[in-house]
């Protein structure tokens, strides 16, 4: 059972090496896709023992996502993890996330801010953009689930394989979460908990993500 975590990286100079640290105790094989920091992060990445990849141009967290996902594929995981690089997410938590693929519980596994665990969402997340993004996934995509917008997941190989990203900036969350119910893939969510450190999302960024969603509902 080959476990292999596909962190994105854009400019994580101050975090990458803690969070390749922690998330290396948990898994088979780090690979950090650096879109195209202008810091030190991908050589901090592979200090820390990360394989990194790069790409020239920035491209958006999507890409990224892309980009390891397929090398993890090729690197022959049984299990792929999607977590960030800005050390919001707990690595301890990645045996309870993956927990439900190792007993056949589920085949895809999300992590959510919204059930037992507490996460110090800023304001306008917690109160306008995320249950807007759940309104959207709800009522266009028919996707009933607590975190619409959660990076922390984890996929068999076999569900990695079907999913396409599409999208290379933040709308991937939800293209993600369409293809897994579109492909009538077993979904289970796990409590998370994320600290802020920054707000890492304006609230602009959020509106630009629902909108990407309705593009997308309009052209499918």
């Amino acid at each position: 059972m080959k476990i292999v975590c596909v962190i994105p990286a854009f400019n994580e100079a101050k975090n990458i090496l803690q969070v390749v640290s922690a998330v290396r105790s948990y898994v088979d094989e780090v690979i950090v896709v650096d879109d195209a920091s202008r810091d030190a992060t991908a050589n901090l990445a592979e200090q820390a023992g990360a394989t990194v990849l790069r790409h020239v141009i920035n491209r958006g967290q999507g890409a990224a996502l892309r980009t390891g996902t397929q090398a993890a594929l090729k690197a022959n995981a049984d299990i792929i993890i999607h977590f960030d690089a800005d050390n919001q997410f707990q690595a301890n938590e990645i045996p309870e996330v993956i927990r439900p693929l190792l007993t056949g519980q589920a085949e895809a596994v999300l992590g959510s801010r919204f059930l037992t665990k507490k996460s110090n969402l800023p304001l306008t997340k917690r109160i306008i953009i995320h249950p807007l993004a759940r309104f959207v996934n709800r009522l266009f995509f028919k996707i009933r689930l607590s975190d619409p917008q959660s990076g922390f997941r984890a996929l068999k190989s076999e569900v990695a394989a079907k999913i396409k990203i599409e999208n290379d900036g933040m709308a991937h969350c939800s293209e993600i979460l369409y293809q897994l119910f579109k492909n009538k893939v077993k979904v289970t969510e796990v409590p998370i908990t994320v600290t802020y450190h920054n707000y890492g999302q304006s609230f602009g960024g959020g509106l630009k993500i629902i909108l990407d969603l309705l593009i997308q509902k309009l052209i499918k």
